[in-house]
């Protein structure tokens, strides 16, 4: 139900229609100016703020009024493709080929703008962008580049990343999906899990172990024979993004459709670091709609005479919220300055998503809790929110397996693989 729409209710209210009863209406989300405590958007370019600003209204205008009811569905809001391609943003970073070439700073508050408005969106451009186009951009050839970039960049062809396998997770590094050369051709045999966009892309990113043993990359055409994709149903979280558990059997991919720049998983590992970057970003923009939501609902909603946000309790818990997202952006966007002056690292990377998420998780959890009732209904927006991000927190590494990353870089041991006792 769109919290958005209603009738007057004394001036300059209204009562929205939410699941047919009167409801308190606060704005669907706040205005920049109510999260950008330090005024840290004067930092950004004229045209970075006009694109953070063309994105935002669209993800109010387009997406954020017709979102709940696809989530409560589990179904992908296809109608929104062409649209988004309209803004031009996909591909992020690349350059070339269609590719807008953003830095990365700009890229980041494209990315914290679309997830403030649904982290479904902000997943599947993700995925699309971030991880299937930068895997081409990253590790293809130029003919590659020059043949599959630019009907992606203009979403003419959707993409896929698969990666990820039902038994293989954080330890992907041991993936045991299988490439062999034959003729002109490789064959793939595995099974992957959890693979976003999957249903519908035109082209899957699918990464497996070659007779040598080591992982490349291979773009697998919509329609190739022996490629299967199943929705996976019953999510929690990111409710519209259509995960699907594949089975490739003998599926047969054109020699030139191997990435030529992938040759070891260290080279996937590129592709993951564009990605957990991104991620981060998401979930700085998934905290920044919990609490502005929160903050507009408090001084709206009155209790035992009172607005909420007179209450000394309500103060405290938003300008803790409030603190916590301007650390995250403050953090966030100089990693960002350092992965355009090329001075990034996956630690850094790590580090970033490691802390965003636990934060974004508690900020999102303490405005349904400020919301009372109206914090688990999807009027409101933030129980969407608050389920999402646990997806956010799981996809690109574990909380855990980002404090492991790190805790090698600082301590130089690594703690991934527990040895037994006496060895």
């Amino acid at each position: 139900m769109d919290a958005t729409r209603g009738t007057t209710a004394g001036p300059g209210r209204r009562i929205p229609e939410g699941n047919g009863h009167p409801v308190v209406e606060p704005p669907v989300l706040g205005g920049p100016e109510e999260s950008d405590y330090y005024l840290l958007a004067d930092l950004l370019t004229d045209e970075q703020q006009a694109l953070r600003h063309q994105v935002r209204d669209f993800m109010d205008r387009e997406v954020i009024p017709i979102i709940n009811p696809y989530w409560e569905r589990a179904e992908f809001p296809h109608e929104l493709v062409p649209k988004l391609a309209r803004l031009g943003i996909a591909g992020f970073q690349l350059s070339g080929d269609g590719c807008p070439g953003m830095s990365n700073v700009t890229a980041g508050v494209v990315i914290l703008e679309l997830a403030r408005g649904d982290l479904s969106v902000s997943t599947f451009m993700g995925v699309h962008s971030a991880l299937a186009m930068t895997s081409i951009g990253l590790l293809g050839s130029e003919e590659q580049k020059r043949r599959f970039l630019p009907p992606m960049a203009r979403m003419e062809k959707i993409g896929a990343f698969g990666l990820t396998e039902p038994a293989h997770g954080s330890d992907v590094v041991k993936l045991e999906t299988t490439a062999r050369r034959d003729g002109d051709s490789y064959v793939l045999n595995g099974h992957k899990r959890w693979i976003g966009n999957a249903t519908f892309a035109d082209y899957v990113i699918v990464w497996a172990r070659g007779e040598d043993g080591h992982v490349g990359g291979y773009v697998v055409e919509k329609g190739t024979p022996g490629f299967d994709a199943q929705v996976i149903t019953g999510k929690t979280a990111l409710r519209c993004v259509q995960n699907a558990q594949i089975s490739l059997t003998d599926v047969r991919v054109p020699a030139e459709n191997r990435l030529a720049g992938g040759h070891t998983f260290r080279d996937t590992e590129e592709v993951l670091l564009a990605s957990r970057f991104c991620v981060a970003w998401e979930s700085v923009g998934a905290a920044i709609a919990g609490y502005e939501t929160a903050l507009a609902y408090a001084k709206q909603r009155h209790q035992f005479g009172m607005p909420l946000a007179s209450f000394q309790l309500i103060q405290y818990r938003l300008a803790r919220m409030l603190a916590d997202i301007t650390d995250m952006v403050c953090m966030q966007y100089r990693l960002s300055q350092l992965m355009d002056e090329g001075r990034f690292s996956m630690p850094r990377v790590a580090l970033a998503k490691m802390h965003y998420t636990e934060r974004a998780r508690a900020i999102l959890a303490d405005a349904r809790d400020m919301l009372g009732g109206n914090g688990i209904v999807l009027d409101y927006h933030v129980a969407r929110h608050l389920c999402d991000i646990e997806a956010i927190d799981t996809y690109e590494g574990t909380d855990t397996v980002q404090a492991l990353i790190v805790g090698r870089d600082i301590t130089g041991y690594n703690a991934f693989v527990p040895v037994a006792a006496g060895r």
